[in-house]
């Protein structure tokens, strides 16, 4: 009898370059772009629920390159820090895709969308797709936790858990959404990484 294929999630978390007002704004001022400057994810095993690996990488923004100090305060990430080890977008997400292999994508929002709005900016949309993905808000919204205006480091705390880490850090954060949903799952809620053969759950690009 051949045994049944294991199944995996992975829950991922983008910080992306910003300024003051950025946000009230919608990047829509002269030379404003959401550049990626972090992916960070965990994958879990879909049935047990257990963190298998985490990833993590800095990524140089090409239209600004210098960050400023409204996202160096928010996300502890320093031009500094950039220079060290930063990588181009293009070398970081053929990483992040090698690292998802078959998983079925999460995050809070539409980060595929910063995705792909990045392979746009950079020349690569043709050449490069985001893997099959679901917004887990609406799923949170089920359960009755509404996340409608928070961010994904408050995720494990509206679902009543501790969130551990640096806020505004892509893989604490990523964490953080992963510690929400193991919350709610193990108070009974259903675990929808058993049933990623549906069609994904995005939701609006506001979210």
């Amino acid at each position: 009898m051949k045994a049944r294929k294991r199944l995996h999630a992975v829950i991922f978390d983008l910080e992306f370059t910003a300024w003051e007002g950025s946000m009230e704004h919608r990047w829509s001022r002269a030379g404003e772009h959401r550049e990626v400057v972090q992916i960070g994810a965990v994958k879990l095993d879909a049935a047990s629920l257990k963190e298998l690996d985490a990833f993590e990488v800095l990524v140089r923004p090409r239209f600004n390159p210098e960050l400023s100090d409204y996202l160096v305060q928010l996300t502890g990430i320093t031009n500094q820090a950039l220079g060290a080890r930063g990588v181009d977008f293009i070398t970081a997400y053929r990483a992040f895709l090698d690292f998802v292999g078959e998983a079925h994508l999460w995050a809070h929002g539409r980060d595929d969308a910063i995705l792909t709005e990045n392979l746009k900016l950079y020349g690569w949309e043709g050449t490069a797709a985001v893997p099959a993905y679901s917004n887990a808000i609406p799923w949170f919204a089920a359960q009755g936790v509404e996340l409608k205006g928070k961010h994904a480091c408050d995720v494990a705390e509206a679902a009543g858990a501790a969130f551990a880490g640096r806020k505004h850090d892509a893989l604490a954060d990523a964490r953080g959404v992963a510690t929400g949903f193991i919350a709610l799952i193990e108070r009974g809620a259903p675990n929808p990484f058993l049933n990623q053969g549906l069609a994904p759950t995005l939701g609006p690009l506001g979210s």
